[in-house]
C-alpha cells in the first residue's frame, strides 16, 4: 500500500497490518517483505541508531515492495519531521507528545512543509494560507502523508481530546511499555488499569474518525488490540519476527530428528589455553 491507500482503508472502517523495523538497516531483504502481505512498516530511528542516508534507503527500498514506510522520528520536534519527510517516508510517528503546542508543531510540518514560520504557524491555527494555489500545491504534494501521534503517558491520556482538537491527525499510536511505565504497572500489558486506558484512547480517537495503533509484541496481546478496537494494527518487530520463526522451524526439525528442543540445551563455552591466542568454542549441551 502506498499513503493514499493506508487513509483510504482506514477511513472507510477498515484496519491496516504492518510491523516495527528495529534491527534491519540494509536493503537485502527487498524480495522477503515484498511477500509479507503487510501494508506499512515502522522505521525505528527513535530507540534505533539510523541516519538519513540509512532511512532514506529504507523508505525507498520499503515503496518499491508495495510496503508504506512511516518513520518513528526521535522526539516531537518539527525538524525531525521535515527530514523523515524529505527522506521518502510516506508518514511519520511522532512519539511521546504531551502538549498540544508540540503536537500542532509537528502535524503542521507534516501536513504543510516546506511552509514555515508565521505562515505555517497560521496555516495550522487559521487556515490561512499564502494563497489559493499554495494550498491547493500542498494538499497535493502531502496527499499521501500520515501523522501519527504518540499518546504513550498518562498526562497524555489526560488530553487526548484536546490533541485530536489540533486536527489533521492519521493515527494515535500507544506505545504498551511507555504507557504502562507511567500507569505505574511496567509491562503489565494484561492488567485491567492498562486495557482500560486502552479502551478510552479507542474510543475517544474513534468518535474523532482517528484510528489507534498499539505496538503490541504477541499474536494475543494483538488480537486484543484488535478486539478492543485498534485498526492500524502494529505487530512485533522484525528481530522478533525472524527469532519467533527460527525457533518454530528449528523445533519442528528438532523435534522431527529426536533431538533436544532448545529448551534443553545450555551454551557453555569451552576455552583452548594451550593456543597461543586463546580462542573459545560455544557448545550446545544437554542440560
Amino acid at each position: 500500500m502506498n499513503g493514499v491507500e493506508i487513509k483510504e482503508t482506514l477511513g472507510s472502517g477498515g484496519r491496516v497490518f504492518g510491523c516495527m523495523l528495529s534491527a534491519m538497516g540494509v536493503t537485502r531483504f527487498r524480495s522477503a517483505l515484498a511477500g509479507s502481505t503487510m501494508d506499512f512498516v515502522v522505521i525505528d530511528s527513535e530507540h534505533g541508531s539510523r541516519d538519513r542516508k540509512e532511512i532514506q534507503e529504507l523508505c525507498t527500498m520499503l515503496r518499491d515492495a508495495g510496503i508504506a514506510p512511516i518513520v518513528r522520528v526521535p522526539i516531537p520536534l518539527s525538524h525531525w519531521v521535515a527530514m523523515a519527510l524529505d527522506a521518502g517516508a510516506a508518514g511519520v510517528l511522532v512519539p511521546y507528545c504531551e502538549t498540544v503546542e508540540e503536537v500542532r508543531e509537528c502535524v503542521a510540518t507534516a501536513k504543510f512543509h516546506p511552509l514555515k514560520g508565521e505562515y505555517l504557524t497560521r496555516a495550522i491555527t487559521t487556515g490561512e494560507f499564502p494563497s489559493e494555489k499554495t494550498k491547493q500545491y500542498l494538499e497535493k504534494r502531502h496527499e499521501d502523508s500520515i501523522v501519527i501521534i504518540g499518546i504513550e503517558s498518562e498526562p497524555a491520556y489526560e488530553r487526548l481530546e484536546s490533541i485530536l482538537d489540533v486536527g489533521l491527525i492519521d493515527g494515535i499510536f500507544v506505545g504498551p511499555n511507555d504507557m504502562t511505565t507511567s500507569l505505574g504497572i511496567p509491562d503489565e500489558v494484561t492488567n485491567e488499569t492498562y486495557l482500560d486506558v486502552l479502551r478510552g484512547v479507542i474510543d475517544t480517537s474513534e468518535k474523532y474518525g482517528v484510528p489507534v495503533m498499539i505496538h503490541q509484541q504477541t499474536i494475543d496481546t494483538s488480537k486484543t488490540a484488535i478486539e478492543l478496537g485498534a485498526r492500524f494494527v502494529m505487530h512485533s518487530s522484525d528481530a522478533r519476527l525472524m527469532q519467533d520463526a527460527m525457533r518454530k522451524d528449528f523445533a519442528e526439525l528438532r523435534s522431527a530428528a529426536g533431538a533436544a528442543s532448545a529448551e534443553q540445551l545450555s551454551l557453555i563455552h569451552i576455552s583452548e589455553p594451550t593456543r597461543r591466542t586463546p580462542i573459545s568454542y560455544a557448545v550446545f549441551c544437554l542440560k
